[in-house]
């Protein structure tokens, strides 16, 4: 097996700014065909691209979704941070938890965007910001904020858009609800309750359901296995998309227990289902692995364990917010995973039906793995590096590298209007 890479530099460095055209640089790309195998092509008039959140930053890259990735322009997603930051310094209660969100999951910054995506005529983003606790959605053309959703509680986190994209769903994570939203106009349509910090959010049976997968306290340093029921109450709600109704929750810790996996935490990290929806793959808290989970026998069938970086420490307190590999995504014909090992510092390629990884291709914190737009490459986010890598889903090597914002986390497939231009800052 190939040995694990050696942790590279973590430096932080300023980008330089290179904007031009959409549709002039996309078409050298050859990158507004459509791609119907890994989404619906985009609507007369939009480009198919990809957007980087520069968590850290308050910004969002937008890059080539195929080829050589090339930044095509940055949208600033906190146009209006004085004003939020001045409710929050009035709020006693607020500020609190502002600093705690900045002290704990924002590693001493403030976590400005999480996620991300497109309304369907692709003249707004749509994106979750933790530290202020709400979503926005963004004019594409003039940078202004149409609209905000202040979550319930303090935090904001994951969210998923249904497959018409017409609704978005986001975690709040500090009141244990998912909010479901008009993505065009930000009104509540409903909500659901979860389990304890909900996290990762997946649209199912052509947007019939939700999955929610909740992950517990990650912000404490009672990480030793003993300690581990002190992280609260973690399990996956299913709500029914119609109603909002919850329909069935799924704990993982008997099914763990089930297949010999006590060892194992049941906190759902990120998480892939297969093209026909009958697999769920998933990552759990501190596990340099995933599980694989048969959706209508209810087991869990398949571990897969992955190297370790030798240099990364073994003291789980030193991992961020209790992750060790944390970004999944699948290949269009579900026949390869891709998987970011986070605090192992690499990325690689695993055949599914051997579980076995590839090429463990280096990589600075990875924080996210997506798939491009032609669905031949796994791009992560390689948030110690301020990059975005993509890797050959095929080889499993890695084919392309670009510079983006300040602590990229999320990526998304989202569109925009051909002629776009980055707006002017807000």
């Amino acid at each position: 097996m190939t040995a694990a890479p050696s942790a590279p530099p973590r430096a932080h460095r300023p980008r330089p700014r290179r904007y031009g055209a959409l549709a002039t640089a996309l078409a050298v790309a050859g990158a507004v065909a459509p791609t119907p195998a890994v989404a619906a092509p985009a609507a007369a008039g939009l480009a198919e691209v990809m957007f980087v959140g520069n968590n850290w930053e308050g910004t969002v890259d937008v890059i080539r979704p195929r080829g050589d990735y090339a930044r095509l322009g940055r949208i600033n997603v906190i146009p209006d941070k004085q004003q939020r930051l001045w409710e929050i310094y009035l709020n006693p209660i607020k500020l609190a938890f502002y600093l705690g969100i900045q002290q704990g999951p924002g590693e001493g910054h403030d976590q400005l965007v999480d996620d991300m995506y497109t309304t369907p005529d692709g003249t707004a983003l749509v994106a979750s910001r933790p530290s202020f606790a709400d979503v926005v959605s963004i004019d594409l053309s003039t940078g202004a904020v149409r609209w905000r959703f202040p979550v319930s509680g303090f935090r904001s986190d994951h969210m998923a858009v249904s497959p018409d994209g017409t609704r978005v769903a986001v975690s709040a994570s500090t009141s244990n609800k998912v909010h479901v939203l008009d993505i065009n106009t930000g009104q509540q349509v409903g909500s659901f309750g979860t389990g304890d910090k909900p996290h990762e959010n997946l649209f199912t049976g052509g947007g019939r359901h939700i999955w929610n997968m909740s992950i517990g306290e990650v912000d404490t340093s009672l990480d030793d296995p003993s300690q581990d029921w002190t992280k609260g109450d973690r399990h996956i709600t299913i709500a029914d998309a119609g109603t909002l109704q919850p329909v069935k929750e799924i704990d993982m810790r008997p099914r763990l227990d089930a297949f010999g996996r006590s060892d194992l935490s049941d906190a759902i990290r990120p998480a892939v289902f297969t093209p026909d929806e009958r697999k769920l793959y998933f990552q759990v808290s501190f596990f340099n692995g995933f599980v694989e989970y048969d959706v209508a026998t209810d087991k869990v069938t398949r571990v897969a364990t992955l190297p370790k970086n030798p240099n990364t420490s073994e003291d789980r307190t030193t991992w961020v917010n209790d992750s060790r590999h944390h970004g999944m995504s699948i290949s269009p014909g579900g026949a390869k995973l891709c998987v970011a090992g986070t605090m192992d510092d690499y990325a690689t390629v695993v055949d599914r039906a051997t579980l076995a990884p590839g090429p463990l291709v280096t990589a600075s914190k990875p924080y996210w793995a997506t798939v491009s737009g032609d669905g031949r490459d796994c791009v992560i986010s390689e948030s110690g590096a301020d990059r975005v890598t993509a890797i050959s889903f095929a080889t499993g090597q890695k084919v392309a590298s670009v510079p983006v914002g300040d602590h990229p986390q999320r990526v998304r497939i989202g569109h925009l209007s051909s002629d776009w231009t980055p707006p002017a800052v807000q």
